[in-house]
């Protein structure tokens, strides 16, 4: 039996255990992890700083060890996002809703958990904590097979985690670390139906297009960021400047940082060289159409590949455009379906974009690095998804159940 299937086995059994724990049991548990991070981060530091080491010893780039990276804010973050799953409802056995059909039968649908989450992700350890949390709240069991460039972090805070459960009613066998980088471990987890209720896969497009095809479990997809903001001919300069920045230099490893950012070609000839030296004063690579290149000259000219590129790092694509619906049309040509944003004091324009861009999250007037369960009033989020089925956008609790239907009678037969 392989490693993967044996911990597969053990989450599964304890997915029984869960579903009869109460909510405050979940709670108190959750509760104790919180504590732990906090009494074992200097475990966690250590074993951090050996990934860090490692990913600079293997060339990893900033932006990727800036995602790799923990410290007390984000440790601090980690057991914030927990608090707030603790103080939001439990929705296991939420009644959906009632049916009382002429048959006599009273129906309900209730939320229920969906078994074993199977999460595969790359070099992010917060990820770890945030399924984990997510996982005990709503009933469900979790295997976790992180990125070999997270190896030790991942394995130091599921320790930390099973430490903390076992003063607990709730199973520590309910999370399992494959902490084998082979490969083959991602391959045995996409097939193990009957075991693995569902795969999340988080991460680049290699990635996450490699669990879509391969898979037979069943798949919840989450999608690489290729977020765009369009800046409109009547959009505030002041407004249009700060949100751009944010969106591409507070932190552009994650995947709701913007990628490109298409601009009127009013508004580009009267304010796009500010915002361009403002980017470059940060740092920022600019690749951009001809017309952004007749502006300013010093921008790299950007290919058919920038377009379709998620870069997570300093580096921006600026496309300049005729009017909204020239934006819409590149956005739908190569967007992913994650986050897209409008900024206009035009509310017509802003109520068109909110309708026909289809995306999980589209924004009027604001960043797109809000897209995050944490920043949506979650807690935290096991992923966002860019598909349509089950879930769509960040992912909370509510999205990590499923449901069935309990059924009352009196007798009636058919």
């Amino acid at each position: 039996m392989s490693d993967v299937k044996r911990k597969a086995e053990l989450a599964a059994s304890a997915k029984q255990k869960l579903i009869r724990l109460t909510t405050e049991q979940k709670n108190e548990a959750l509760q104790c992890i919180a504590n732990a991070l906090g009494e074992q981060s200097a475990q966690i530091f250590a074993a951090n700083q050996k990934d860090l080491q490692h990913g600079k010893e293997n060339g990893l780039s900033d932006s990727l060890l800036d995602r790799l990276a923990l410290n007390e804010n984000r440790v601090a973050g980690m057991q914030e996002g927990i608090e707030q799953i603790i103080s939001l409802p439990d929705p296991i056995g939420d009644e959906i809703e009632t049916l009382q059909p002429e048959n006599g039968l009273n129906i309900k649908k209730v939320r229920v958990p969906i078994g074993v989450i199977g999460m595969i992700y790359e070099a992010r350890p917060n990820v770890t904590i945030d399924a984990i949390a997510l996982g005990i709240k709503t009933g469900n069991a979790v295997i976790l097979r992180g990125g070999s460039a997270a190896l030790y972090s991942n394995e130091q805070l599921v320790n930390t985690v099973k430490y903390a459960l076992e003063q607990t009613n709730v199973p520590a066998s309910c999370v399992q670390l494959v902490a084998d980088s082979d490969r083959q471990s991602v391959q045995d987890m996409l097939k193990l139906n009957g075991l693995i209720d569902v795969i999340i896969p988080r991460g680049g497009a290699g990635l996450i297009n490699h669990v879509v095809q391969h898979a037979t479990v069943p798949v919840i997809e989450t999608g690489a960021g290729i977020c765009h903001t369009y800046i409109d001919r009547e959009a505030n300069v002041e407004m249009a400047t700060n949100i751009v920045m944010n969106a591409k230099v507070q932190r552009p490893s994650v995947c709701n940082a913007m990628e490109t950012l298409l601009v009127h070609e009013d508004f580009a000839q009267e304010h796009l060289l500010s915002i361009l030296e403002a980017y470059r004063q940060a740092g920022v690579e600019l690749r951009g159409c001809n017309r952004t290149k007749t502006l300013l000259p010093s921008v790299k000219e950007a290919t058919d590949t920038d377009w379709d590129t998620e870069y997570n790092d300093y580096i921006l694509s600026i496309k300049i455009v005729n009017h909204m619906d020239e934006a819409i049309t590149h956005i739908h040509q190569h967007g992913t379906m994650h986050s897209e944003c409008i900024v206009t004091d035009n509310q017509a324009h802003a109520a068109t974009f909110l309708q026909q861009v289809d995306a999980a999250a589209v924004y009027h007037n604001a960043s797109t690095r809000f897209t995050d369960g944490f920043e949506f009033g979650f807690g935290a989020e096991i992923g966002i998804s860019t598909q349509k089925l089950h879930a769509r956008g960040p992912m909370g609790l509510h999205a990590l159940t499923s449901s069935k239907y309990t059924i009352y009678g009196t007798g009636q037969t058919k």
